[in-house]
């Protein structure tokens, strides 16, 4: 393990991980490195290109194709796919209804743990995923596993949501949440699950400020 500092944020899908993930980066300039944004453009990729998921040497070729980037902008983290600014419409319902079964494929999951882990090699980061904790940095010196009440996560998503998408419902959104819920975590490709030496941090009723101060005082301990 090098001496840079990783923090590995894991939990269910609308829990504030990349909330929480960009305000510890800000707070201490680490690197925020969004993973999910890293799936939901590989499955963006495979939706306008018609990729059958269960073709393994479809998936294979069109991996090949993917060439994603980060670039940070007032700690906003935006993703390029080929170059492509695809920041707001990998958020979009139709790459969310797709994400989980996307990231539940081997292949694909082995090329962004290697794509992620080399972000790790150099730099003080925080990571948020389903699997940072316990497959892409098992060694992180901070483990946050993140859950809350399923309504309050519907209501949180729905809130982020309905200003791209006039014409999604309430339901539509919890739904689409406990359709994820179950595939990350019945999935035989690294499934959600706590790490052993993970934090638990509920927050359904914690104010973003308080969940910060909550992680800070975690990290704290291994700053120099």
């Amino acid at each position: 393990m090098s001496n840079n500092i990783i923090v590995a944020i894991d939990g269910y899908s609308s829990c504030g991980k990349s909330t929480l993930a960009k305000a510890i980066a800000k707070k201490l300039h680490f690197i925020y490195v969004d993973s999910g944004a890293m799936y939901r453009a590989v499955a963006l990729y495979f939706l306008r290109n018609n990729i059958d998921l269960d073709n393994t040497q479809q998936v294979a070729q069109a991996l090949q194709n993917v060439h994603l980037n980060f670039h940070s902008r007032d700690y906003e983290t935006h993703i390029t796919l080929n170059d492509e600014e695809v920041s707001d419409e990998i958020r979009l319902m139709p790459v969310s209804d797709l994400v989980s079964a996307v990231s539940a494929i081997h292949d694909v999951r082995v090329e962004m743990v290697k794509q992620q882990q080399r972000m790790g090699q150099s730099k003080n980061i925080v990571m948020d995923g389903r699997d940072i904790g316990t497959v892409v940095f098992p060694a992180a010196q901070v483990k946050i596993f993140m859950t809350a009440d399923p309504k309050i996560r519907a209501e949180r998503r729905f809130k982020e949501l309905a200003p791209k998408n006039p014409d999604i419902t309430l339901e539509e959104v919890f739904e689409n949440l406990a359709h994820r819920d179950y595939q990350d975590t019945t999935r035989k490709e690294s499934p959600l699950t706590r790490a052993e030496d993970a934090i638990i941090l509920d927050n359904t009723d914690l104010t973003p400020e308080e969940q910060l101060a909550f992680a800070l005082g975690k990290i704290k301990p291994f700053l120099n």
